[in-house]
């Protein structure tokens, strides 16, 4: 028991860590914000590598380890761009998908077509590449390094996937195609009504018997 709880408790710290990494980036204490992001980038890794090798994987786990990254990322991207340290095109960028993508959920619960948690594959390189730019932008500061080529390109490609993914869930939750939309039992089918007395289903043609 102690083990199948301890991916979730590594995933809740995340969580817990991310207004204490806000606070470090608002008041320009970057090296700490840098090296606390790298832990929970770790910790990400971790737990899920201890999800999977004991085999101990949850429902609670596969809901709250995206929320934890996707806060984590929110509030890590918003509080750059206040900061001016990042192109605060990009942020609201990231913000309104993130936004959409969220409304579109609570939406399909309303109105009874649950949506499945399984990410698309350019939703997967987007969080890679929003990772891997917050830490490049973190380390530039810290580190002081000049500035990098990389981080405009970068940018575009973190533009682009979200953009791109956006889109894709978008088109998928409007469509009701792919598995981003889970159809419930109610509309999969439905049994024809039966007769009661002669238990068969209404409108079925009898066999007729011989003359």
């Amino acid at each position: 028991m102690l083990l199948s709880s301890i991916p979730n408790l590594i995933t809740l710290g995340r969580l817990i860590a991310v207004p204490l990494m806000v606070w470090l980036i608002a008041t320009d204490a970057l090296s700490a914000a840098f090296w606390l992001f790298v832990a929970a980038g770790i910790s990400d890794g971790v737990d899920g590598f201890i999800a999977k090798r004991f085999r101990v994987e949850s429902e609670l786990g596969s809901y709250l380890d995206p929320i934890a990254d996707k806060v984590m990322l929110v509030g890590v991207y918003v509080t750059l761009g206040v900061q001016s340290y990042i192109a605060l095109w990009l942020v609201i960028l990231i913000v309104f998908r993130d936004v959409l993508i969220v409304g579109g959920t609570v939406l399909s619960q309303l109105i009874d077509r649950p949506v499945k948690m399984q990410p698309l594959f350019i939703s997967k390189v987007n969080t890679v590449a929003q990772i891997v730019l917050a830490a490049g932008v973190l380390a530039e500061l810290t580190f002081e390094f000049a500035d990098m080529p990389v981080i405009t390109a970068l940018e575009y490609l973190v533009a682009v996937t979200t953009v791109t993914s956006g889109t894709c869930y978008l088109y998928m939750w409007v469509t009701g195609r792919g598995a981003f939309i889970d159809v419930p039992p109610s509309l999969q089918n439905p049994p024809s009504p039966q007769d009661p007395t002669t238990n068969r289903v209404v409108g079925e043609e009898q066999p007729r018997g011989r003359a």
